[in-house]
């Protein structure tokens, strides 16, 4: 029974990369499908498939929805009004141009709180490709701890639904799951993205394309309202957590 467990685990997982890396289906129809499909190789009839998915997706959901919604919104308001890059300029002049990549592990590390992944990395973009034209070393010298930031935020601390999820299922405080994350995380920034990026910038130099329009912003948010954004939520939830400690 184990044994057809865990193949049930292994099949669904390697149908849902399949669905979604290969035939660039939906993710949330991928999904279903891999759902689906763990059941059955489990042993489960088509009403406990059904129902499991039910129970499961929509306890997941009524936990996840809102804190999400709250921190879209958050992440919303950072896009709109600049916020993404005042802590990206703000970062860069205090470390200064030489530093720039320890520069932008922190400044993804700290925009993926309350913006997605996506959304974060399109905003700074033009930034990554100014330092390299700047600086005429290689994009990766830069994208590469942006990316890692950034990824590394998304993956370990909430607002973003990864976390929350994960921390729903197992019955974990949301705060712990920021500490832990935010402990585990650092670190696996600074190897991943910033030592990493500096030797990959080495042996693999790669140009910014030609320069385009981007989006202008009249005047910039000042960076401690914007990190005064970021931080109330965590620190609401911290608070939170060790009150009932």
């Amino acid at each position: 029974m184990e044994t057809q467990l865990i193949l049930a685990v292994i099949l669904g997982i390697a149908i849902l990369l399949f669905l979604i890396l290969k035939l660039k289906i939906n993710a949330f129809i991928a999904l279903l499908i891999g759902s689906i499909t763990v059941g059955l190789v489990a042993g489960l009839n088509a009403t406990e498939i059904i129902d499991t998915v039910k129970i499961g997706m929509g306890g997941t959901l009524g936990f996840v929805a809102t804190v999400v919604g709250l921190g879209a919104m958050f992440g919303a308001i950072l896009e709109s009004s600049g916020g993404a890059k005042t802590i990206a300029n703000f970062m860069i002049s205090k470390f200064g141009l030489k530093n720039a990549p320890s520069a932008m592990v922190i400044s993804g590390f700290l925009i993926a709180i309350p913006v997605f992944f996506d959304v974060a990395f399109i905003i700074l973009v033009p930034m990554i490709y100014a330092l390299q034209r700047k600086t005429k070393k290689s994009l990766l010298l830069y994208a590469i701890p942006l990316l890692a930031g950034l990824a590394i935020t998304h993956a370990f601390i909430p607002p973003t639904p990864g976390p929350i999820a994960v921390a729903d299922i197992i019955g974990a405080e949301l705060g712990w799951v920021i500490l832990i994350g935010f402990i585990v995380g650092i670190p696996t920034a600074l190897v991943s993205g910033l030592l990493f990026g500096k030797y990959i910038a080495t042996k693999i130099h790669v140009e910014a394309p030609e320069e385009t329009e981007s989006t202008v912003h009249d005047s910039l948010p000042k960076i401690g309202i914007t990190l005064g954004i970021i931080g109330t939520p965590i620190l609401l939830i911290l608070l939170n957590t060790f009150r009932g400690q």
